[in-house]
């Protein structure tokens, strides 16, 4: 049998490949999809900060900011953590981005793995829906001074560096003051990051397309703190009360950013989206029934 090729007007020709540390699987998996992808026309960066693999000559070793600007498609083989360290990444550039999950939950990574190969020569070959997902952009400012930035696919965190430690603050929305409260900290969530952090915290689940930003208290002082829901253009602008332990916040549980005293903290939509890329088949709810454990039809 012949090897399958390039179609003649492909949508995608240059693919970038990420893949997983620390996996057996996730390597197997990688220098599976690089075969494949090389026998079929396609020319391939691997990114060079990724697993040692026996990967194909043809194959190119590049960085994950070169893979952002040179390739068309990237395939992220891994967990949603890898997923989102690549998203952060990748959504500053003009790139599509598919997940093959070699991880545990899978809510991004939606490509099982024994049957990727079969899928992606189908979304190669056109047959692919497009989803866009939006980033936070979180920005702390000390005096009018921008000190740190960095975004977020799923949630950004403010909290102590200490364990069950009340902080004090005040959010404000568009210039509207919402609420004060004590607490042990706030996740502000994307509809993405609903069912990450945000969801075991008690936030509701947002449909991914939706233009909105979820505020969920993590341990309130009060019963009367819920979840707010914010329009997704929102201006949030967080103020903490002088505290005598180390602040912070973390976007994506990755990057951890230090709040001193006085500072404000800026949370804004991304500009760019992530361009995310399913099979055709694809279905949101069937994902949170199998991932959420939830009920099958009854009629």
């Amino acid at each position: 049998m012949s090897e399958p090729k390039a179609p003649v007007n492909p949508p995608f020709r240059i693919i970038g490949l990420l893949c997983k540390k620390d996996s057996e699987t996730a390597l197997e998996t990688l220098e599976q999809i690089a075969r494949m992808l090389v026998s079929s026309g396609y020319q391939v960066l691997a990114d060079s900060a990724g697993p040692e693999a026996e990967l194909p000559p043809q194959v190119t070793s590049a960085s994950l900011a070169e893979i952002g600007e040179q390739a068309e498609l990237a395939i992220v083989i891994g967990g949603d953590g890898k997923m989102l360290g690549a998203a952060r990444k990748l959504s500053l550039h003009n790139i599509a981005v598919i997940g093959v999950n070699r991880g545990n939950l899978g809510f991004l990574t939606d490509l099982a793995p024994d049957e990727a190969s079969e899928k992606l020569l189908d979304v190669l070959a056109g047959n692919y829906n497009v989803e866009h997902r939006f980033l936070l952009d979180a920005t702390i400012e000390l005096n009018g001074e921008t000190l740190h930035r960095a975004n977020a696919m799923n949630e950004v965190v403010l909290h102590s560096d200490q364990v069950a430690h009340m902080l004090e603050f005040e959010v404000e929305v568009d210039g509207q003051f919402v609420f004060s409260q004590r607490s042990d900290g706030l996740i502000i969530a994307t509809p993405t990051g609903s069912t990450a952090y945000s969801l075991s915290a008690g936030g509701p689940i947002l449909y991914p397309g939706l233009n909105a930003i979820t505020l969920v208290p993590m341990f309130p002082h009060t019963l009367s703190s819920r979840p707010i829901v914010v329009g997704g253009d929102s201006v949030i602008r967080v103020r903490v009360a002088p505290d005598d332990q180390p602040l912070h916040i973390s976007c994506d549980g990755h990057v951890k950013l230090p709040v001193p005293t006085a500072a404000e903290i800026y949370i804004t939509r991304q500009q760019q989206a992530l361009r995310l890329i399913h099979p055709k088949g694809y279905n949101y709810y069937h994902v949170l029934r199998n991932k959420l454990n939830w009920g099958s039809r009854l009629f």
